[in-house]
């Protein structure tokens, strides 16, 4: 299997065919933004985030997507991709409700740690404020949909590596949603498995673990890559 040699921001970088230009980034040490990828699962490119410039194309590419080929040059950080990403997390905040100030994950979120690092401290388009539910009828977690940006990892998560299913998306555009089951109370879901791996790969607090207040909701989204390298090697077989 032959290695691809190419250019990340200037950088010389090589990898395997079947690799992306986001698992190449990553393994480089050269940040990325995304929120749907998580490491573990399979990507779907929905958030739009990881968009790069790769010269001699005229469309931006999902870095999450596009695997590398030899001698491509590829630019992560260009002042075009920063007005896209500022435009796309912009969406979002306008889209549902999300008041950091009362969220779980105030600190910990990957969505305010993006809106941070893209210097956005205003939304400048009209907020949409939808009616949204909250879920609590589970044992253990608890579901807000003001706070879902429908990365789908919670969907990934819950069909790849528990192999439940309990988790799809129903309705179409702006009223797209997370539901479980056949869009029934999570607490009555018999899929639900209720080993909490959506809780913990949700880049928000639109999953949460009940008992917690403002800010004291930490992830570990490590353990997944633990758990799929584990199976992948047998090590759990006897």
């Amino acid at each position: 299997m032959s290695v691809r040699s190419f250019e990340i921001d200037g950088k010389a970088v090589t990898g395997l065919p079947e690799q992306t230009i986001f698992d190449v980034a990553w393994e480089s040490g050269i940040h990325i933004p995304r929120l749907c990828h998580v490491g573990g699962v399979s990507n779907v490119g929905s958030c739009r985030l990881c968009m790069v410039e790769v010269e001699g194309r005229r469309k931006l590419q999902a870095a999450c997507m596009t695997k590398v080929e030899e001698g491509m040059v590829v630019h992560t950080d260009s002042e075009r991709l920063r007005k896209y990403r500022r435009l796309i997390v912009e969406l979002l905040f306008a889209e549902r409700n999300h008041v950091c100030a009362v969220c779980v994950m105030n600190g910990a979120c990957e969505l305010q740690d993006l809106a941070s690092e893209l210097g956005i401290d205003h939304v400048r388009l009209r907020y949409q404020f939808p009616v949204l539910k909250v879920d609590t009828s589970h044992e253990r977690f608890g579901m807000d949909q003001n706070r879902c940006v429908l990365c789908m990892r919670c969907v990934r998560v819950c069909d790849e590596v528990e192999g439940a299913h309990t988790w799809d998306v129903a309705g179409r555009g702006s009223k797209s949603h997370v539901v479980s089951d056949l869009d029934e109370p999570w607490g009555e879901s018999e899929s639900c498995t209720g080993c909490g791996k959506c809780v913990q790969v949700c880049p928000t607090g639109a999953l949460f673990a009940k008992g917690k207040s403002v800010a004291e909701m930490r992830k570990d989204r490590g353990f997944l890559k633990y758990i799929v390298t584990a199976r992948e090697k047998h090590q759990w077989v006897r």
